[in-house]
């Protein structure tokens, strides 16, 4: 049976800070950072999706339009609910925004 212990990055802030303060911190750290993640997988989805031409396209486009969803849900669990700004910076296209239901 193993014991459960208290993570050393929380150990090192309650020195400072509340538990609860602490937490919030590393759950904010790791939303930053998945965000991150999700924003480049996206970005290389829609530059091979631009760089491509031709046979199996299809496939490439349906990639590049899951990452662009995972991009803006995480997005969308933050609280960041605008996509104008994202669409236009990312340039997505009008065909990876129409195959997530955007008209």
């Amino acid at each position: 049976m193993s014991s459960l212990r208290t993570p050393q990055s929380f150990v090192r802030r309650l020195a400072g800070e509340s538990f609860e303060a602490a937490f919030n911190h590393e759950v904010a750290e790791e939303q930053a950072a998945a965000l991150g993640r999700m924003g480049r997988k996206a970005e290389a989805a829609l530059v091979a999706l631009r760089d491509h031409e031709g046979e199996g396209r299809a496939a490439v486009l349906k990639a590049a339009a899951d990452a662009v969803w995972c991009f803006f849900v995480q997005r969308e669990v933050m609280g960041l609910r605008d996509r104008a700004q994202i669409v236009a910076d990312y340039r997505i296209p009008r065909e990876v925004m129409v195959r997530l239901g955007v008209r």
